[in-house]
């Protein structure tokens, strides 16, 4: 079974020019590995509809793609997410939701500002996602594509929901295996280059002042797969005379 790769899509200015800290890829990347489910990509963009739609959209194509879309879902000018989540995964349209609408006007139903009903305008097919902390709602499409707001307080409880919802029997088990050497990573690039399928190699190459160390990490979700590829690289090294040890090193 092909394993789905999640991607994220930070959403704000604020981010980009330093006003603000992001928090919501630490976040991600913990809790997906957590449930064994894969951390694919992660996207920092400005609050401009063109690129936002457009990335939505790129996202769309990547195989098994599955994305957390964080900010932009509000009411005010410069929220454009719903307008370019209609326009990059369906007829580039919004329609009211009566649910959502409904719990909006109960809110508002003592103030002259209307502004917020707009939140209510959403991608045809949308299916709502809760909101605990103030009850306003997110939304989702083809339960792979999930818009969040901005603030990490609101949306980490709703990317709790979904991935108990949507997600809960997907997560596998990842066995990994890392060790660092003391040499430079080319020594390693023809084994790297001959991984059989269903092994993922990465290197971590370092200078420091007394030389080179290289951090090599097999992973496979078979645990006997990703053992015998490490075995490849210990036999390697002893056949080289490399010194090594097992885990991340310095």
């Amino acid at each position: 079974m092909d394993r789905d790769n999640f991607y994220a899509l930070i959403i704000g200015t604020e981010i980009l020019n330093g006003r603000r800290e992001d928090s919501h890829f630490t976040f991600l990347r913990k809790i997906l590995k957590n449930r064994g489910l894969k951390f694919a990509g992660s996207f920092i963009i400005e609050d401009n509809p063109a690129i936002i739609a457009s990335t939505i959209s790129y996202i769309s194509t990547l195989p098994n793609s599955v994305l957390f879309s964080f900010g932009g879902i509000g009411s005010t000018p410069d929220d454009y997410t719903r307008e370019a989540a209609a326009k990059a995964l369906s007829d580039g349209k919004l329609y009211t939701n009566e649910k959502f609408k409904a719990k909006i006007e109960e809110r508002i139903k003592d103030s002259q500002n209307k502004h917020p009903l707009k939140m209510a305008e959403l991608p045809k097919g949308a299916e709502l996602i809760p909101n605990k902390i103030n009850g306003m709602y997110g939304f989702g499409l083809d339960k792979r594509f999930f818009f969040l707001p901005g603030f990490p307080e609101m949306s980490h409880p709703m990317v709790e929901y979904i991935l108990d919802k949507y997600f809960s029997d997907k997560g596998q088990k990842e066995y990994r295996l890392t060790f660092t050497a003391l040499c430079k990573e080319n020594e390693f690039i023809e084994l790297m280059q001959n991984a059989p399928e269903g092994i993922e190699v990465s290197s971590l190459p370092k200078l420091y002042s007394d030389g080179w160390r290289t951090t090599i990490s097999i992973a496979s979700l078979d645990e006997s797969l990703a053992k015998k590829e490490f075995e490849k690289y210990i036999e390697f090294l002893k056949s080289k005379n490399i010194n090594y040890a097992i885990g991340e090193g310095k």
